[in-house]
């Protein structure tokens, strides 16, 4: 018997029992289309997390350390001068640019409302970039502001919130009282999830008029020409400061330098890590299913036992029996693995036109191809395998045996 007419038997075996033959395909089904879905919406949320922070890939940040320094003695702090020395080209080649920033926490008060708590960042007209934000309406300060000590701000939406009714357009312009002081908005951050609950102002608005603290310096963000040269702009900001510092042993630092990208790529591996968790939760259905396949085709080579024992009593040879059996759950298998991959594909399709409709921040899936394959070929070898016992067993079945069965 050649394979064709084993094939023809099997998908008459099928047919007879075509309500067992879907819901034991239904099992395979779940588990393909889950892994794909699951997969494809962990690939979107870090295709959405690199494109969102992937231009920081570059950035330094450089904060002192609080507390005693190691070894002993206190940090000593970060300065204007400090920022002036990294910004010397002799002696950092590597570094492209230096934004200094103080921060602390204010009352924010418009009349007829409580005042808000909320936190102060004073930096320079470079935030934006350096920071990877956008505006949400109205504009940034510009250079001579910065240098003017100008009382203008930038408010994030949970200020605009809390203290304009979530009214962006309709701050612009608009006077604000923090601490003492009243300020004038030129503008509105859009939201990033993390640092919207902020005031955002010229750094010597935020030293005359707020903060104080003379010349001293919160945190550094530092930008390196290129992604490549990042380790080496690390070495030549620890080497100034160091300098500045009087530091000669690397352990006693009083700062700390920190590339982003370092910590890109740690929020990357749990991502993908996140992944693999739940795709493998996943896969539990791709097991419960290859059970259902393998209990199914038991309960077959059972029902089938008087058709064994004609066909072998007749001339069928046992590589005929077994290849039929194992033809049928392929074949379950195989089908339940296509429609798995052709709803996965199919609900991925659709959230990626229907989520930045109705939800614009959800991360967008994305079909992983490699995925697709991979699930495929796992249906059709839980076909072989969990077909292969009972397959085994139907072949080595004696003729005078499965003719006495009943």
């Amino acid at each position: 018997m050649n394979i064709f007419e084993s094939a023809r038997i099997a998908m008459r075996g099928l047919r007879a029992n075509k309500l067992r033959s879907g819901l034991t395909t239904l099992g395979i089904v779940i588990g393909v289309s889950s892994v794909i879905i699951l997969t494809s919406l962990g690939n979107g949320v870090q295709s959405n997390f690199n494109e969102q922070f992937g231009s920081l890939a570059n950035v330094i940040t450089v904060s002192q350390l609080q507390g005693a320094v190691p070894g002993g003695g206190t940090a000593k702090p970060i300065t204007d001068a400090d920022v002036e020395a990294l910004k010397n080209r002799s002696r950092a080649p590597d570094v492209l640019s230096v934004t200094p920033a103080v921060n602390g926490n204010v009352l924010v008060q418009v009349p007829g409302n409580d005042p808000y708590s909320t936190s102060v960042n004073g930096t320079t007209e470079d935030y934006l970039d350096v920071n990877n934000r956008e505006l949400l309406a109205g504009s940034m300060f510009d250079e001579s502001q910065v240098r003017l000590k100008a009382k203008v701000v930038v408010l994030g939406p949970t200020v605009i919130a809390r203290v304009f009714n979530g009214d962006a357009a309709g701050a612009i312009g608009k006077e604000v009282r923090i601490g003492r002081t009243t300020f004038r908005v030129l503008g509105v951050l859009k939201g990033n999830g993390q640092e919207d609950d902020t005031v955002v102002m010229p750094l010597g608005a935020a030293r005359s008029y707020l903060l104080g603290g003379g010349d001293d310096v919160n945190v550094l963000t530092i930008r390196a020409t290129s992604v490549a040269t990042v380790d080496a702009a690390v070495e030549q900001i620890n080497n100034v400061l160091s300098a500045r510092h009087n530091i000669r042993d690397p352990d006693k630092r009083d700062f700390r330098a920190q590339a982003f990208g370092s910590l890109l790529d740690q929020a990357n591996s749990f991502l993908s890590v996140l992944t693999l968790f739940t795709v493998a939760v996943a896969g539990i259905s791709l097991v419960v299913g290859s059970i259902g396949v393998a209990n199914i085709m038991l309960v077959t080579v059972t029902e089938r036992t008087r058709e064994i024992g004609i066909r072998k009593a007749i001339g069928a040879r046992r590589k005929s029996i077994l290849q039929q059996f194992l033809l049928e759950s392929m074949f379950l298998s195989g089908v339940g693995g296509l429609i798995g991959i052709a709803f996965g594909v199919g609900v991925t399709l659709l959230g990626r036109w229907l989520l930045p409709q109705v939800a614009p921040d959800f991360p967008v899936p994305a079909v992983d191809f490699g995925a697709v394959i991979v699930s495929f070929t796992i249906s059709l070898l839980i076909g072989l395998i969990a077909g292969g016992y009972p397959a085994n067993r139907a072949s080595k079945l004696r003729p005078i045996e499965a003719l006495r069965y009943q």
